[in-house]
């Protein structure tokens, strides 16, 4: 007998760290459809098309994960489904080969790519795009399945209200320009960071302006800041 595909709720603590990026772990979908090795073709169409998901990683009795099976892998079965293998394309072959297989440990991608759950947003998406995958499965330090992360968790970040990345900017400027606080103004509009005014110490603008964009969902970055007025000039007024 088949055993069925595995289904979980996987519980994950979130941890911070101030104007650090979020993490993969974040973003995740953290119920997570998963099947055996032995899981057979029409049953991994069926768990796909009841969990609405294009792919499954293929997980070990240890939860451990070792390969996956994509809408890609299964569809080659179909596209050489009636083909002669005598006739087939040499080249082509292997393929041929691999599509009539029908379990997920012959159709799935191995060794597979994963990620993991403290990776950065930004080392995912090389990650994805690196290695041409839109989904990634998250392990912990052992494989062992924690969570998947798709393409569009990861742009999920840049939906982050303007008014709390204002507040977050604001903090880091507080803490970086504390003799001239009142001359520095923060602004966001989509996603993009706007700092301006006069600041004492020009050679913390640079600073700034990386840290404004580690802050999660900020787009962009415009520093428009000048010099104070010389102190003569602020005497003679």
């Amino acid at each position: 007998m088949l055993s069925p595909p595995v289904v979980g709720r996987l519980s994950v603590r979130r941890t911070m760290t101030f104007s650090a990026p979020r993490s993969v772990e974040d973003v995740m979908t953290k119920k997570v459809v998963a099947v055996a090795p032995h899981a057979r073709f029409k049953d991994i169409v069926a768990a796909m098309g009841r969990w609405s998901v294009t792919a499954v990683p293929v997980v070990d009795d240890e939860r451990r994960v070792v390969g996956v099976v994509s809408e890609a892998d299964l569809l080659r079965k179909e596209e050489v489904r009636g083909t002669d293998p005598a006739r087939a394309d040499p080249l082509h072959r292997p393929d041929a080969e691999r599509a009539g297989d029908v379990r997920a440990e012959d159709l799935m991608t191995a060794p597979p790519v994963t990620v993991r759950a403290a990776a950065t947003l930004p080392h995912a998406a090389r990650l994805m795009a690196r290695r041409h995958v839109k989904r990634l499965p998250v392990v912990d330090a052992h494989g062992v399945l924690k969570g998947m992360v798709s393409r569009a968790d990861l742009l999920k970040v840049f939906l982050r209200p303007d008014d709390d990345i204002a507040a977050e900017v604001q903090d880091l400027v507080d803490r970086l320009f504390a003799d001239s606080r009142p001359g520095v103004r923060v602004e966001v509009e989509d996603g993009v960071v706007t700092l301006g005014g006069t600041v004492g110490d020009s050679g913390l603008v640079p600073i700034v302006g990386r840290l404004a964009g580690s802050v999660e969902g900020v787009v962009d970055v415009r520093c428009e800041f000048g010099n104070p007025p010389p102190a003569d000039t602020a005497d003679d007024r």
